[in-house]
């Protein structure tokens, strides 16, 4: 296996149909074998059932992993991607396709350049915002990206971008580690990567926001900025070595 596609979905009933026609048309197209695996992270809407139908036609496999409870997108992604994937290369990706699939025919010269891991950026030039988040939800990122930078999780201006891509020795090494359920398990990973000397590229991708997004620009900033600090605590109890 070539590539692995990972979705984590909570309640996608709506949104997933047309990303997994959009993936798995793009990949019976290319030159290498691929899968797409999605993790439904105890869906109560139909999620697996709309996988289902989509199964039965793909010109590629579709995977379906049906966790019993809801537990995070973080923990739905290090399931597909260090218990499910077989590819080389692994992605995950989100389930509303806000990055078009096309995008991940970028990442192969950069991983043949030798990258271990490669972050979509929405922030970098060259990057296109098709739409933009509510004000709120911009500068909700922005003070999270500055949290990031003054505890010294990392540097880079876009860690949350649901696109990112690994190597299988890449993603073995970071996952393992991985100890953030909910959606700060990016900085964490990336925090993992930095200390252990993975090498770490950025690419400017096209971006549209779904209006449907998960995060609640209160709980859940709340609970981000505990888990950036806890973080750098589990660091110190050297959790991450």
């Amino acid at each position: 296996m070539y590539l692995s596609l990972v979705i984590p979905a909570y309640n996608e009933a709506e949104r997933i149909g047309d990303t997994l026609v959009h993936a798995a048309e793009y990949f019976s197209e290319q030159g290498y074998e691929a899968e797409i695996i999605v993790v439904d992270d105890g869906s109560i809407d139909g999620t697996a059932g709309v996988v289902r139908r989509i199964q039965a036609s793909s010109p590629i496999p579709i995977r379906l992993d049906s966790l019993p409870e809801n537990r995070g997108k973080g923990d739905a992604v290090r399931v597909g991607m260090l218990h499910l994937a077989a590819g080389r290369f692994r992605f995950y990706y989100d389930a509303d396709g806000s990055t078009p699939i096309e995008e991940v025919g970028r990442c192969r010269p950069l991983f043949e350049d030798e990258a271990d891991i490669i972050i979509g950026s929405r922030s970098l030039p060259g990057s296109v915002i098709r739409q933009r988040q509510a004000w709120y939800r911009e500068n909700m990122g922005r003070c999270y990206n500055l949290i990031e930078k003054a505890l010294g999780i990392t540097s880079y201006p876009d860690t949350q971008c649901g696109f990112k891509g690994f190597t299988a020795q890449a993603a073995g090494l970071c996952f393992s580690r991985q100890t953030v359920r909910r959606f700060s398990f990016d900085a964490e990973l990336l925090y993992i990567a930095a200390k252990h000397g993975l090498r770490i590229l950025e690419l400017p991708v096209k971006w549209a926001n779904s209006p449907k997004s998960k995060v609640n620009p209160v709980s859940d900033a709340a609970r981000m900025f505990f888990d950036l600090v806890a973080i750098r605590w589990k660091d110190l109890r050297r959790r991450y070595d």
